[in-house]
């Protein structure tokens, strides 16, 4: 029952992440600093009565004492802010394909930092999943004769934020709660600046465009506590397949909602990239098989080997 809860949570989780360009087209052309700094702002008070609320978290006095995780609160929130703001760009500037392209290449990223940064080794479908995602992006560029900037950028930000997070000893509404802050006060610079120069479209709107703008933090953040319930109640390998579910709405709305173009160079290149994630997926499930049989031969004293 548990198992199943925890699967339907991870589901739905990422399903609101993937109709969040829906919540977007609210605010066509917004600008992304400003729509940045308002999520940050909005986001530290949200992100605090959560973590009220909630029963297992990291004590405030844990918080100081760990300077390590602080630090890399810095850098993981700097991280984050690349991508929020890419994401956010591509999705208010009908680029919502790109996003969807981004998220799809994530894997790519995270294979070739786990390589290198944790020294991971990989099995065969991980080598074909690199080269064929590698050949879908090259495939594209050759055609177009130019990056896919805001894809690549998601892409390869979120990899490394996710590398940066294995790190981070807090709870997940805590340390994004402490990324926020860090972030704060640039965010209220931001903010500021394009005050005193007639630029914020928060001062000069009306109170549904600043309702949307101070939207925007709960409209990320509440995906994320559904999928911090999923973690605790299903297996990592649901999260590793479920994630694909994001990217896969954000296509589907692109091309057949938002009418974004889809030609045959997209077609292939895309292709490429799903027969990568396929690779993908059948190198977690083979992984989690040969683990899982691992640790019944151990419980059942075939295997004397410890299991870590």
């Amino acid at each position: 029952m548990l198992l199943r809860s925890g699967i339907a949570l991870a589901i739905f989780s990422y399903i609101l992440w993937g109709i969040t360009p829906l919540f977007y087209r609210l605010l066509p052309g917004a600008e992304p600093l400003e729509l940045l700094a308002q999520r940050v702002i909005w986001s530290v008070p949200f992100l605090l009565l959560i973590r009220f609320i909630i029963k297992n978290k990291t004590l405030w006095k844990q918080v100081w004492a760990d300077k390590r995780s602080i630090i890399l609160c810095l850098f993981s929130s700097s991280i984050m802010a690349i991508s929020w703001g890419a994401f956010t760009y591509a999705l208010t500037h009908g680029q919502v394909l790109a996003a969807s392209l981004g998220y799809f290449i994530n894997p790519l990223f995270s294979i070739l930092l786990g390589v290198v940064f944790l020294h991971e080794r990989l099995v065969v479908a991980e080598k074909m999943a690199v080269l064929l995602i590698f050949s879908g992006v090259s495939f594209q560029i050759w055609q177009y004769g130019e990056l896919p900037v805001l894809a690549l950028i998601m892409g390869s930000a979120f990899a490394v934020y996710g590398l940066i997070r294995k790190f981070i000893r807090f709870d997940v509404i805590t340390s994004l709660f402490v990324e926020a802050v860090w972030l704060l006060p640039i965010a209220f610079v931001i903010i500021g600046w394009l005050s005193a120069n007639d630029l914020s479209a928060v001062f000069a709107g009306d109170w549904s465009i600043k309702m949307l703008y101070m939207l925007a933090a709960p409209v990320t953040i509440i995906p994320l506590l559904f999928f911090t319930a999923a973690i605790k109640r299903t297996t990592l390998t649901v999260i590793g397949l479920a994630q694909y579910i994001e990217p896969t709405i954000q296509f589907l709305l692109a091309v057949f909602l938002f009418n974004e173009l889809f030609d045959w160079i997209k077609g292939v290149s895309f292709s490429l990239i799903w027969l990568g994630l396929l690779c993908c997926v059948i190198a977690l499930l083979h992984k989690r098989y040969t683990q899982y049989h691992k640790r019944v031969a151990y419980v059942t004293g075939r295997d004397k080997t410890p299991q870590l």
